[in-house]
């Protein structure tokens, strides 16, 4: 099913990138969780009216909860989880077709006994698991670190939930780049589908953020479908689960087919 030679290089082709966003991203989550004290919140709400107010609008942290949940869903997951595990969807999905038709090593690879469906599988497989590694990762740090600094304070159940929602909107967002990376044969064109669209819709997320007048932007992105606000109250998210695995089986069965079937430039 999969080409282990092309997984263990695909591997060591993109582990460095997986390790810095990794170690950022647990920074960053660790911080942000030892600064949750309800008794100081209010000095905290202080401080962000001094900042001009559309752009703690726009990155999420005009609405910090109460709790140790909202607070992280505010902080960590109204911004910094758009933008760094994007960053390393955008070059791992570039790199898994397009990077190898553009250098020519396309041509080795089908010289091998790998058909064009074994490769791709094996591309999407490393795409799918390493992000699900990443955001695994980040969930157990985030439970460990609550746990110890604020025992019995995390809603573990909304956190789970949470990082679930986040997973299944990146399994869509690497669908977006898998797709993009499968299309094109020269990373030039990959990027500006692969990266343009999952920016768009951080830039469109941002806006919608601002203001009254632009909210309805949020209809346009599809970070709207990661609804922490929902996850918290309990009610309405399982539709966006849903929305954002229909998308993402339906962007990969696209890359899986037009790969397959289009004419390479060997």
């Amino acid at each position: 099913m999969f080409s282990k030679p092309l997984f263990k290089a695909t591997i060591k082709q993109n582990y460095i990138v997986f390790i810095i966003i990794l170690a950022v991203l647990m920074f960053y989550l660790s911080i942000i969780i030892q600064m949750f004290d309800p008794s100081t919140q209010d000095t905290l709400d202080e401080m962000l009216k001094v900042l001009p107010q559309g752009l703690v609008a726009a990155l999420g942290f005009s609405e910090a909860g109460t709790t140790l949940l909202g607070f992280v869903a505010s902080y960590f997951y109204g911004f910094l989880i758009f933008l760094l595990p994007m960053i390393y969807v955008i070059i791992v999905a570039n790199r898994s077709i397009a990077s190898h038709v553009d250098k020519g090593s396309m041509a080795y690879l089908l010289s091998t006994p790998n058909t064009r469906g074994k490769i791709a599988r094996t591309q999407a497989g490393f795409l799918l698991i390493s992000i699900t590694l990443l955001i695994g990762i980040i969930t157990i740090v985030g439970i460990l670190v609550s746990e110890m600094i604020f025992p019995n304070e995390l809603d573990i159940k909304g956190f789970l939930l949470l990082n679930l929602n986040t997973l299944l909107l990146y399994f869509a967002v690497t669908g977006i780049g898998f797709f993009a990376s499968s299309l094109f044969n020269d990373t030039k064109n990959s990027l500006a589908l692969g990266a343009g669209l999952p920016v768009a819709f951080l830039v469109l997320q941002m806006l919608s953020g601002t203001g009254e007048s632009v909210e309805f932007l949020k209809y346009f992105t599809l970070f709207t479908l990661l609804d922490p606000d929902k996850i918290i109250s309990g009610e309405g998210y399982v539709i966006n689960f849903v929305i954002l695995t229909l998308l993402a089986i339906i962007l990969y069965a696209s890359g899986f087919f037009v790969f397959k079937k289009r004419d390479l430039p060997l």
